[in-house]
């Protein structure tokens, strides 16, 4: 009878993860960020105004609860890219006062249509912002682990608040489709002067 010896296996030592490789073209990882910040921070500067219009005309509306609770979370990630842009020395978009006004002015201007249009609102501006973070996680991938745990977080609330929205009446808001088809190209609009001024 032959007794089997059991031999241990040796498992392989994990691969140190690699930081993304940079492309010819390609701003340098420093310079990245500090747009990367800048931009959000105009984006998030620009929802707590969208909120704020809306809550200006639906606060007292059964919508406000919702929209109360979503802005918070709003305020919240705007606190976030306050502090990162003076720990990564990021300057802030010059159009923050044109965002001031624009945002309120969507903010109120769908809320007046009626909490379906202020809820379709912000279906149009989070999947906007879905993949806004979604490339920027992958843009960064494990070259800044911190920022990547922090947009994909961002990211999970922004889509939550497009869910609610939906859960809220969105589709049923006049005009749905040209309406979100036309706050989603604002939004991009935005991001891409926000990137660049």
């Amino acid at each position: 009878m032959t007794v089997k010896r059991r031999t241990k296996t040796r498992r392989k030592p994990k691969r140190q993860a690699k930081p993304r490789a940079r492309l010819p073209g390609d701003l340098p990882l420093p310079a990245l960020v500090a747009r990367m910040i800048r931009v959000d921070h105009a984006g998030e500067f620009g929802a707590v105004r969208i909120y704020q219009g809306q809550l200006r005309v639906l606060g007292a509306a059964p919508a406000g609860p919702v929209i109360r609770h979503m802005a918070a979370q709003e305020r919240e990630h705007l606190k976030s890219f306050e502090r990162l842009m003076v720990e990564r020395r990021a300057r802030p978009s010059a159009l923050l006062p044109l965002w001031r006004i624009a945002g309120f002015a969507l903010g109120a201007g769908t809320a007046l249509l009626g909490p379906e249009a202020a809820m379709a609102c912000t279906v149009a501006v989070e999947e906007v912002i879905d993949g806004h973070y979604a490339r920027q996680v992958e843009q960064l991938g494990r070259d800044e682990p911190e920022l990547t745990r922090a947009f994909a977080r961002f990211r999970a609330e922004e889509r939550a608040h497009r869910a609610t929205a939906l859960a809220h009446g969105a589709e049923k808001a006049t005009a749905y489709a040209p309406l979100t088809a036309a706050i989603r190209a604002g939004a991009r609009a935005a991001i891409w002067l926000s990137e660049r001024i």
